[in-house]
């Protein structure tokens, strides 16, 4: 695999080695030792999966302090443009984000550390999405910041009746109200 920084520190684009033949392909989806000496070691707990359909957006999710979670998203079939928001006030790029295409195609997955709101948009007629998290789950610490406010400027390509979302997605914080991260 080869282990792509971003323009945001610790954020990366992760592009698996892909075996294609007669009989389809054939990748290494994640190894510990490599994710160690590239990334650092992360105590991934769980993994979870969605299925959505067309201008489905989710996000921009989080949860807040020691509740917070590092994510390995990847997409098995579909396509999504992936976003990661710098919530980490004391980072010289707090308040910027990296939005990257993962798809059942290429194969690419997106690491998010904690500190980082995260939420994601289907391109294709559904997508399914798959991600590892490391920490539990925690309702009453999550949050979410709104898709589309003004102050981050993320340049979703669906706009207006297209986007499908949540009554809890539409009720997010602005970016200047969510509690973020020291």
């Amino acid at each position: 695999m080869e282990y792509k920084s971003t323009n945001i520190k610790g954020v990366y684009i992760i592009e698996p080695r892909v075996f294609n033949d007669a009989r389809g392909y054939f990748f290494e989806a994640f190894k510990q030792s490599d994710f160690d000496k590239n990334i650092g070691y992360i105590n991934f707990i769980q993994d979870n999966e969605s299925k959505s359909s067309y201008g489905v957006l989710r996000g921009l999710h989080y949860q807040k302090g020691n509740f917070s979670q590092a994510k390995l998203v990847r997409v098995i079939s579909g396509k999504v443009l992936d976003v990661a928001v710098d919530l980490r006030k004391s980072s010289e790029t707090f308040g910027k984000y990296i939005m990257v295409e993962l798809s059942g195609e290429n194969h690419r997955q997106f690491f998010v550390p904690r500190g980082f709101a995260h939420g994601f948009l289907v391109l294709s007629d559904e997508a399914v999405f798959s991600y590892k998290v490391d920490n539990d789950y925690a309702p009453n610490e999550e949050a979410s910041i709104r898709f589309d406010d003004p102050q981050l400027g993320i340049e979703w390509p669906v706009k207006g009746v297209d986007v499908v979302t949540s009554d809890k997605d539409l009720n997010g914080k602005s970016f200047k109200e969510a509690n973020l991260f020291e």
